[in-house]
């Protein structure tokens, strides 16, 4: 990469300031796949020494392009490409689907699997009589070794009888027992962490995150799943298309 460099030094003659060139030539390289998620960019030293540039120009630009997320800062080892999900707000897929489809390696660390007596606000949710029982399932999804999401589910325990049996990939559980989710409607809404929060997306309290409500429905328009995702707002974007 580093014969590359070249490729990103700003033009001495352009009135955009040298920095602002140079942050959008790594953004755009960044997008290109030039970097791969949680690889280093290179130092502000080998940017200042490869592009002819000082290190002011090169700090400048690495500070704007941590503030738009798409760099991660880590202290006494460097500056590493964020890892990025962008998931469409029209296509009805799960996390590992997402992930596997831009290149990350999905994966899940367990916190909870159980089956209890559902609470009023699954009962309404789900469309469930009283002391039904459900299968609830809490996890932090990482993509790459890095948390990206605490999320929690709810299923009926009729299509989710054993929550164990569940692997990595929730939707790929529920096709393969013949229940396949639909159709789905989702709520996005800011949110700050709170402490547990916090400490298990290993952000500061009182960070960003987006907290999504989905609920998915069987083709027979019975609710199958209740999930809660709160979701770094560093690693996270959602893309909605309007037409008219």
């Amino acid at each position: 990469m580093l014969a590359q460099l070249s490729d990103f030094r700003p033009d001495a003659h352009s009135d955009t300031p040298l920095y602002m060139q140079l942050a959008n030539k790594l953004s755009d390289g960044i997008a290109n796949g030039d970097w791969r998620a949680n690889e280093a960019l290179p130092s502000e030293r080998v940017l200042s020494d490869m592009l002819s540039i000082s290190r002011v120009t090169a700090r400048k630009a690495i500070d704007m392009l941590c503030e738009r997320g798409m760099l991660t800062r880590r202290r006494g080892s460097g500056t590493y490409i964020t890892p990025k999900l962008e998931q469409p707000l029209s296509r009805l897929t799960s996390f590992s689907e997402e992930l596997r489809q831009r290149g990350f390696t999905a994966g899940s660390r367990w916190i909870q699997r159980e089956v209890g007596v559902a609470a009023p606000l699954e009962l309404l949710s789900l469309g469930l009589s009283p002391n039904m029982p459900v299968a609830r399932l809490k996890r932090l999804r990482t993509a790459d070794d890095v948390v990206m999401a605490i999320e929690t589910s709810t299923i009926p325990a009729m299509y989710m009888p054993n929550p164990h049996h569940v692997t990595d990939s929730l939707y790929g559980y529920l096709e393969s027992n013949g229940t396949v989710p639909m159709r789905a409607l989702q709520h996005i809404r800011a949110i700050n962490a709170n402490i547990e929060q916090a400490k298990l997306a290993n952000i500061a309290p009182g960070t960003a995150m987006l907290h999504i409500t989905r609920v998915s429905y069987l083709d027979n328009g019975a609710a199958v799943e209740l999930t809660h995702s709160y979701c770094r707002s560093d690693y996270y974007e959602f893309v909605a298309e309007s037409r008219r």
